[in-house]
Parts: structure tokens; C-alpha cells; sequence
């Protein structure tokens, strides 16, 4: 039996490559961050001379990790602020939530992302102390992150409406039977 991909599905598969890249980025900045740690221990009590540099990049790594993850979470539906409420409701109460907040997340995605842009630009003659770098590069994570929520919030809000338009009673039962997120699967 062949495998049909439909539109959805492809950009389902797209979408969770995203949410796996994300997930890479924030583990590999955990890796960095961890390792410059040891470094920094490594100076410290062995060289007894402690690399000036390792708080500037753990910064920079902590902004990566947190605001890459956050992003990923919203897609694996993660965070239990955005879920708790809806999972205690009816199928269609559940799903007018789940739409209200992937609204309100969407909108938040997309202001984080505006309002990150303008201060990289505001910030990037100026240099990161220590690294060498431009300052803008704190907020590459925050932007990338903002369009990441951005991008997942709408894609659930427009299957949301989908499921809503198609009022079918079956369809919403039947989602109900479904996990509610990536990790009940």
C-alpha cells in the first residue's frame, strides 16, 4: 500500500523539521555551554588563569537554548500554560481555546520577531565585550524564535478554523481520542 502525501502532510514535515532544528540548535548551544564551563574550570583552577570570555558566550548560549526551545515547545504543544485550560473542556470548547491561544501566540511570535529586528539593528555597531562580536548577534535567537512561534501558532490556528468550519461532530470526537500533544505520543 503506497503512502499519499497530501499538502498537509508535507507541511506537517516540514514543520516538524523545523521544530527538530530548533531542538538541534538548543542542544548543540547546551553543548557549548556546558563545555566553555569546563573550561572555565579548567583555567581557573588548573592554569590559574580564568578566560574572561566564557560569561559573554554562556549569555549568548542561554538566549540560544531558551528562546529556541521555547519555539519547539509551542509546535510539540509542550507548555502547559497553553494547554491545561483546553484539555479539561469539551472537544469544541476545546478547540475555540486552543484557537484563541494560538491567536494570541501568533501575535506574540510575530511583535517578538519586529520588535527583536529593531534591536539588532540598534545594537549591532556596538561589540559584545570580550567576544569580539556584534552586539546584534544577542537577538538573531529572539528573531528566529519569534518567526518559529509565529509560523506554528498560525499553522495550528488555520487547522483550528478547519476543524471548526468543517462542524462535524465526528471530526471533533474523533479528535478527542487523538494525544492532545507531541509528548502523550
Amino acid at each position: 500500500m503506497e503512502k499519499q502525501f497530501t499538502l498537509r502532510s508535507l507541511l506537517e514535515r516540514c514543520l516538524d523539521f523545523l521544530a527538530a532544528i530548533g531542538t538541534l540548535v538548543s542542544a548543540l548551544s547546551l553543548v557549548v555551554l556546558v563545555s566553555t564551563f569546563g573550561w572555565l574550570v579548567y583555567g581557573r583552577y588548573i592554569l590559574n588563569d580564568s578566560p574572561t570570555w566564557v560569561e559573554q558566550l554562556a549569555l549568548l548560549m542561554m538566549i540560544t537554548i531558551t528562546f529556541m526551545s521555547s519555539a519547539t515547545g509551542i509546535r510539540e504543544r509542550t507548555h502547559l500554560a497553553v494547554d491545561i485550560i483546553p484539555m479539561l473542556c469539551g472537544p469544541r470548547v476545546k478547540t475555540v481555546l486552543r484557537l484563541i491561544c494560538d491567536l494570541i501566540l501568533c501575535g506574540f511570535g510575530v511583535l517578538m520577531a519586529l520588535k527583536a529586528n529593531e534591536l539588532l539593528q540598534f545594537t549591532w555597531s556596538r561589540e559584545i565585550p570580550l567576544l569580539s562580536i556584534p552586539e546584534g548577534v544577542r537577538y538573531i535567537p529572539v528573531i528566529i524564535s519569534g518567526v518559529l512561534v509565529a509560523l506554528f501558532s498560525a499553522t495550528s490556528v488555520l487547522s483550528a478554523v478547519i476543524l471548526l468550519l468543517t462542524d462535524s461532530d465526528a471530526v471533533l470526537h474523533e479528535k478527542r481520542s487523538e494525544p492532545t500533544n507531541k509528548a502523550e505520543e
